[in-house]
């Protein structure tokens, strides 16, 4: 065998080679006198991955959205457990100014369990017309909108995003024009539906909500 000194090495450089050389045959002498099926045991798995964030999310809220400000893909999942009232929105609408009032419901509540999520939408009166962009500008600089909102989309008949074909399949009575309002409790199911009508700072759907939010999940 050939030898790991090599002339001119310095003794310091030995003295490593030798400690390697007395621990590569300790753990030879391990190896040896372990059993033949330890040695041949299959590598140990890995621990189960846990359960994706869809495992506990209900089926309303199984679906992915871009985001309006910068359309990346969102998972409603992430609102699992939560209260959720949905809204189709637009700009040059009658009930436009219910963006204050949403945005106020949502900053008074929102620690406690609550997220308004906004859908705009140019099927009533074609008044969502503007971009992704301009709308997120609107939506920002005219109401201070803070609570999630979502690329502009249809919410009626066939063409209907599927967030809302599952909310008119739960019973919910379909759009009729901007600024329906559909309340989500913690579990996935339809609470109520609202119409245009029904202002976000009504006692009705204010009193709902804070039902809702004592509800356990």
């Amino acid at each position: 065998m050939k030898s790991l000194y090599e002339p001119g090495q310095s003794r310091a450089a030995r003295h490593r080679i030798a400690r390697l050389g007395s621990a590569l045959a300790i753990a030879l002498t391990a190896l040896a006198s372990m059993p033949a099926s330890a040695q041949n045991a299959p590598a140990r798995t890995a621990a189960p991955a846990q359960p994706a964030q869809g495992a506990n999310c209900p089926a309303v809220l199984q679906h992915r959205f871009d985001r309006l400000q910068d359309e990346k893909p969102q998972n409603l999942c992430q609102y699992a457990g939560q209260v959720v009232l949905v809204v189709n929105t637009a700009s040059f609408c009658g009930f436009t100014q219910q963006y204050g009032a949403l945005e106020s419901l949502y900053s008074q509540y929102k620690d406690r369990g609550l997220v308004v999520l906004g859908f705009p939408t140019n099927d009533f009166g074609r008044q969502e017309p503007g971009s992704n962009a301009s709308i997120a500008d609107f939506c920002e600089n005219t109401f201070g909108v803070k609570f999630p909102m979502f690329a502009a989309s249809s919410v009626r008949g066939d063409k209907a995003n599927p967030f809302f074909k599952n909310l008119i399949a739960q019973g919910a009575t379909p759009p009729r024009w901007n600024f329906y309002k559909y309340l989500i409790g913690r579990d996935g199911q339809l609470i109520d539906s609202y119409s245009s009508m029904t202002t976000p700072d009504s006692r009705s759907l204010i009193s709902a909500i804070e039902k809702s939010l004592k509800a356990k999940p």
